[in-house]
């Protein structure tokens, strides 16, 4: 990636940087990116791509949030790609291949694509990067994460994340790219440890939103926030992540922040599954994809190929599969056999 020289205003000449998805995530990404470089943002629907140009705010997804003017929205894929020197892929892990397909004929050849994406492929259960990698192979691919609820940070609330790419000199350039004066971007060179963490948190999300949903409180989600993150570190490690990387922002900071929020998806989703409702009623109500639902079982077969036990994760599928209730699955973790908190997790 060339890096480009810097304007009067700080902006980044030279450079450009298409963000596929015109969702929370993926606008608020692009919002905070159009301030240091150009940016176009591909809106699947050619209304709301036109919407977010001309009165730039997303009606669908951040009604009260007021975009950058310098942010453009296109519905071509063409034109979001056209003289790209990073792509940002902020679409979810059910439709990630596909658009990534789509995007290949207008992709310049290697170009760095990260990922916003905290979810497994069903099926393959290949992590984004490694669907880039398959796809886009020539592509270096990386991944950010942290603690980042969208509307938060549009509203101008200090937040962090990790931005993880092998190549710790081009993740540092991605870094200055996205990295604003309330959004603090850090480095990381543990692609797989940061992509399991945030795949993993959205599991755990929903077990703490069962919690909720019953009328449980501090001591249960405290409980079930420590246990998650024991879990999401062995099966991180068996997978050869780094164990410093999960008490950082991409483990612990993810994993709290989607535990506790009521702007958490997934925990809204365990919160509605603990009042009794089912996951098929809850999930038709909502306009944006809560990855844990699909991720949930991915996880648990990923977890089988390396021996890993994963009992929180378990417990939420057997309710979202299984016909377990969460009254059902949420004492089953307390009945397990009782052991030495000192016995290691990696």
């Amino acid at each position: 990636m060339t890096a480009g020289t810097r304007g009067p205003y700080g902006e980044v000449v030279g450079t450009k940087m298409a963000v596929l998805g015109a969702g929370s995530w993926g606008t608020t990404v692009a919002a905070l990116a159009s301030q240091n470089v150009t940016t176009v943002l591909w809106a699947r629907r050619p209304e709301l791509a036109a919407a977010i140009t001309a009165t730039h705010r997303n009606p669908d997804y951040l009604p009260e949030a007021v975009l950058p003017a310098g942010l453009v929205a296109t519905a071509g894929m063409d034109e979001a790609l056209d003289g790209a020197s990073v792509l940002v892929m902020a679409v979810p892990s059910h439709g990630f291949r596909a658009i990534l397909r789509q995007a290949l004929p207008f992709l310049p050849a290697g170009i760095p694509v990260v990922s916003l994406t905290k979810g497994l492929e069903e099926g393959s259960l290949r992590r984004m990067t490694q669907v880039v990698a398959e796809v886009a192979p020539s592509s270096p691919a990386g991944v950010l994460t942290g603690p980042n609820l969208a509307g938060e940070i549009m509203a101008g609330q200090p937040a962090a994340s990790v931005v993880a790419l092998e190549d710790e000199s081009l993740a540092a350039e991605i870094q200055r790219l996205l990295g604003t004066d309330g959004f603090r971007v850090y480095t990381n060179t543990d692609v797989v440890g940061c992509e399991v963490a945030g795949a993993l948190k959205n599991v755990t999300a929903i077990a703490s939103g069962m919690g909720d949903g019953m009328g449980f409180g501090d001591n249960s989600r405290a409980a079930l926030i420590t246990r998650g993150l024991a879990e999401l570190t062995r099966l991180g490690t068996a997978l050869g992540g780094r164990p410093e990387t999960f008490p950082g922002l991409a483990g612990m900071g993810d994993l709290v922040v989607t535990c506790i929020s009521r702007r958490s998806r997934n925990r809204h989703v365990g919160e509605e599954l603990g009042r009794g409702r089912s996951i098929a009623e809850v999930v038709a109500e909502m306009k944006m994809v809560a990855e844990g639902v699909k991720t949930s079982r991915a996880v648990l077969e990923l977890a089988a190929t390396v021996g890993v036990e994963m009992p929180i994760a378990e417990q939420v599928v057997a309710v979202l599969y299984g016909g377990k209730t969460a009254a059902e699955a949420l004492p089953a973790l307390m009945l397990r056999e009782a052991k030495s908190e000192n016995v290691p997790i990696l």
